[in-house]
């Protein structure tokens, strides 16, 4: 092949590109061309938005002044409005809107008022929202009163159905009321441990979800603000004294137009020395109000509040107790064993072992402790045995509280270690029962044994009384009988004597005197 020079290669070169560059200049030349018809399009677009734009606003400023010289006239490819004709087919619609909504409203609350009445009725009915009340004595007998706005003591046993006793009338006395809802606390709920004011809380819940009504649980050892903020709008309050007192002292919750108050357990917040904080509560409601009052006992300082705050109230009593004394529920099966100190934790694990084997392995089983301490030593002992277990008392945080009775009450955690303070307020079908430790007093045994047999269902409850607790073998004999319930001999042999009530400041031997008694009259000499 021959070679070719430099010359020749740089002229074939040439000869190849120059089509090329020209026919990509031509190229170019195109596309700007488009690009350019492109931003004019774009343009004469904008313009066109900033024309129609600007329209609207004149159409808005005459529609403003009232302006009618335009009247179906098109202007600018956009068909013009009469001012006037459109403002007042608004007003009309609007007026249609909230014709609607009122009536809406008002059929809401017809239906809400309905379904209360049916529930104060029909105790069985349902509203197929999971909602079913079973139809128990202190139903019958407190409905109809409290329906005609009367005061009332309920005095009943534990597991009694208090709680739809005063909720059920609750939720009618609020949508009877003018006003609406959601306008505030019409009505407060006192309960004295924050696990019965939660208890009572879920049920006013499920009234409140079919109603229309807003609830919130006030308690402390939980933050405030979220707290604060539901007291506004809230139609029920569910609350301890201590936290619903400090919110009243802040400012926070305003109950004067509160008309329904409930004192729920009273002997037992007078017990724990609320007497103070609930006559502040009391005092920051309506004066027109319409007061309950339900508790287990009627003793002398139950009467004695009742007496202060109460428009001659109507005492009822449920069961066969008339004299409202200390009573265990009769459907309680009563078991006292005496043993040995030093076996208590053995014989605890042979009970665990039974109850939570076969058939019966998921059997919910609650256990009492008497301190904070003994409490955390049992239930680290029981999950050492390997049992699932969870604990709650004074030392643990609200939200540990929570968790545990959770998974107690759904069944992922089948037995709970629990103080007094669990006593009251825990509402949680078929639970056995365990005496680790005999309480301090025999009115604290006979609230703990109310957490089993509650809504008319049996229940059973094992106590382990030793030596240490010989002190309150007459008072615990008395109780058993009275229940109907065998009294075993070796609780016999530490005899039968009842210890006398003692006074803080009077010791064991002081009278206590009543309001029943007569008052002192003034003699006038002549």
């Amino acid at each position: 092949m021959p070679k070719r020079t430099l010359e020749e290669m740089d002229h074939q070169s040439a000869q190849v590109s120059t089509p090329d560059l020209a026919h990509s200049k031509k190229k170019r030349k195109a596309k700007t061309a488009k690009e350019a018809t492109e931003q004019e399009n774009t343009v004469d677009s904008v313009e066109e938005t900033k024309a129609e734009r600007k329209e609207r606003k004149r159409l808005k400023r005459m529609k403003k002044l009232g302006e009618t010289e335009t009247e179906g006239k098109p202007h600018n490819g956009i068909e013009a409005i009469n001012p006037i004709a459109h403002q007042e087919e608004l007003e009309a619609s609007d007026q249609i809107t909230d014709a609607k909504a009122a009536k809406k409203a008002d059929k809401a609350k017809s239906n809400a008022l309905k379904k209360a009445e049916k529930m104060n009725k029909d105790p069985n009915a349902s509203n197929g929202e999971g909602l079913s009340a079973a139809i128990l004595p202190v139903h019958n007998e407190t409905w109809p009163y409290l329906s005609a706005g009367r005061d009332l003591i309920g005095v009943a046993e534990t597991g009694s159905g208090k709680t739809m006793a005063f909720a059920v009338p609750c939720a009618r006395h609020i949508l009877s009321l003018p006003g609406g809802k959601n306008k505030g606390p019409r009505a407060v709920i006192i309960s004295p441990t924050r696990e019965l004011a939660m208890q009572s809380y879920e049920q006013v819940m499920l009234l409140a979800k079919v109603s229309g009504l807003q609830a919130v649980c006030v308690y402390g050892g939980v933050p405030k603000d979220e707290q604060r903020r539901a007291l506004r709008t809230a139609d029920i309050v569910v609350a301890t004294p201590g936290r619903l007192n400090d919110l009243i002292n802040e400012g926070c919750a305003d109950l004067s137009k509160a008309k329904y108050v409930v004192l729920d357990e009273a002997d037992r917040m007078l017990d724990k020395g609320f007497e103070e904080e609930i006559r502040k509560i009391i005092n920051t409601t309506s004066t027109e109000r319409q007061t309950l009052m339900f508790t287990a006992t009627w003793p002398e300082s139950v009467r004695a509040l009742a007496s202060t705050f109460m428009k001659t109230p109507l005492r009822i009593t449920i069961g066969d107790n008339p004299t409202g004394d200390l009573r265990a529920n009769a459907r309680i099966v009563q078991k006292v064993e005496v043993v040995d100190p030093r076996n208590k934790e053995y014989r605890l694990m042979q009970l665990l072992k039974q109850y939570q084997s076969g058939a019966q392995k998921d059997d919910r089983i609650l256990v009492f402790a008497l301190y904070k301490k003994e409490a955390t030593r049992v239930e680290g002992f029981i999950r050492s045995k390997g049992f699932r277990v969870a604990g709650i008392h004074g030392d643990l945080s609200q939200e540990q509280r929570t968790r545990s009775l959770e998974a107690f009450k759904q069944g992922g955690t089948p037995i709970l270690v629990a103080t007094d303070v669990a006593a009251r307020g825990l509402d949680i079908p078929a639970v056995k029962l365990i005496n680790c430790t005999f309480p301090l007093t025999v009115e604290d045994y006979v609230h703990r044994i109310g957490r089993t047999g509650r809504a008319g269902k049996e229940g059973l409850a094992i106590t382990l009384f030793t030596e240490h607790d010989k002190a309150q073998s007459g008072a615990l004999i008395n109780v058993l009988k009275a229940a109907n319930q065998p009294v075993p001999d070796e609780l016999l042999k530490f005899g039968t004597t009842v210890k006398k009530k003692e006074h803080s400041a009077y010791g064991a031997f002081y009278k206590d005197t009543g309001s029943e008694d007569k008052v002192a009259q003034k003699i006038k000499f002549d």
